[in-house]
């Protein structure tokens, strides 16, 4: 279903210049978007779960682990179900199960207990993203709308990120840790009803089309595309990860690496309104992002290794904002690419394969960075993190090769009489 103008003559028309409306889904998307991520309190609270349950280090971290691994397999299996069962069915289950297992988390007590809800609160915490791509790409046509919806999208999830924070740091002291999980697993039942209401019947697109599935796995262009997003967001792991490391290095307390998470939340919420209009003019174009990708990793690598030269509050924060506009670009660009290359019965798929990067870059970014502090100070963590944004760049090179439009086909004139 494409977005209309009402009314308003075919889309294709060269006379109509006015805006076209975006269906009621979509908005309901972004609403949804939002709710899953300002309600998300079981991942970034969970380690102060298992500290109240006073877990040993090694206990915890596989709690941890078993989140960041479901996390990672829960893409790819959201993705494949969304193809195989429907977008509206996948969803739905998602935050039926989410609704269930996030307040279990919130009552369980033993390793094991623990480590099993973790993994499969893993599984469905992210489950949104690669079914939301799908149902954008089905429902709009035009790649300049498209990425304006995933500009918004990211909108949404920072703000929703930075309700989080305000209203878990505000609530998690008075009534604890375990009623924010009981929320989280509420605001997933809400959604779960929305999305049943609001959302297409669920319509499979793999009945007769299996093979668009097994072609995932062996196209070239997606698996590229997947090693040029890790080393592109892995700056942005860092900022979670590396980053409070180094702060904690030059004796700086928690409140500050507070501000500077505040700080890069404000940017992205200045700059994306900004950003997106360009983005959206960029997409019109016949050629894939790739462009676009790779500045956003010279950026993000770019403004997360400066933080290697500060030592106060205000140089870590102004590095986090310095990185704001590569992670912008990086997940706009990147959806643009997955939405060409994907078939239309396996958009999904594609799309939960390349949500894996997100939870692999989350996961790669600390242990690179206790490598680095461990052999070379915050000094060598800084390069690694730029490191990885010049990679991430130079993988571009080939993924522009791979996914570059044929050329337009002009028919041969005619000979003449």
């Amino acid at each position: 279903m494409s977005a209309l103008a009402v009314p308003a003559p075919p889309l294709n028309s060269p006379s109509q210049p006015a805006p076209r409306r975006w269906p009621p889904v979509i908005w309901a998307l972004l609403a949804i978007t939002f709710a899953v991520r300002a309600g998300g309190f079981v991942y970034p609270y969970l380690s102060y779960r298992l500290d109240g349950l006073h877990m040993t280090s090694a206990s915890a971290g596989t709690v941890l682990a078993a989140f960041g691994l479901g996390w990672l397999v829960g893409q790819v299996l959201c993705g494949w179900l969304a193809d195989r069962i429907g977008r509206r069915t996948t969803l739905v289950a998602a935050m039926l199960l989410s609704a269930a297992v996030f307040p279990l988390l919130a009552q369980v007590h033993t390793a094991f207990a623990l480590t099993a809800a973790a993994a499969v609160a893993g599984l469905v915490y992210d489950a949104t993203r690669p079914i939301v791509s799908a149902v954008v790409a089905d429902e709009i046509d035009h790649e300049e709308d498209r990425t304006r919806i995933t500009g918004w999208r990211h909108f949404a999830t920072n703000l929703g990120a930075a309700t989080t924070g305000a209203v878990g740091g505000a609530l998690a002291g008075p009534v604890g840790i375990a009623f924010l999980f009981w929320v989280n697993g509420a605001v997933c039942a809400v959604v779960a009803v929305v999305a049943l209401r609001v959302l297409p019947p669920s319509r499979p697109t793999a009945t007769t089309h299996r093979g668009s599935h097994r072609g995932a796995i062996t196209d070239v262009r997606l698996w590229v595309l997947w090693l040029a997003s890790l080393l592109t967001l892995i700056p942005v792991g860092a900022l979670f990860s590396t980053l409070p490391l180094m702060m904690a290095r030059d004796q700086l307390p928690a409140a500050a690496y507070g501000w500077t998470q505040i700080a890069s939340a404000g940017a992205v919420l200045a700059l994306s309104p900004l950003l997106n209009p360009v983005l959206a003019r960029r997409a019109a174009r016949p050629a894939p992002m790739v462009g676009p990708l790779a500045l956003s990793a010279l950026v993000l690598g770019t403004g997360i290794g400066m933080a290697g030269v500060a030592s106060t509050t205000i140089g870590y924060s102004a590095a986090a904002v310095l990185a704001v506009p590569g992670e912008i670009i990086a997940f706009v660009a990147a959806t643009d690419i997955v939405n060409r290359i994907s078939p239309a019965d396996a958009r999904a798929t594609y799309a939960g394969i390349w949500g894996t990067t997100l939870a692999a870059a989350i996961m790669c970014a600390p242990l690179l960075a206790g490598w680095s502090l461990a052999h070379g100070g915050t000094q060598l963590a800084a390069w690694t993190t730029f490191a990885c944004g010049v990679l991430g760049a130079a993988v571009c090179l080939p993924l522009a090769a791979l996914v570059k439009p044929p050329p337009a086909q002009h028919p041969a004139p005619l000979a003449a009489s």
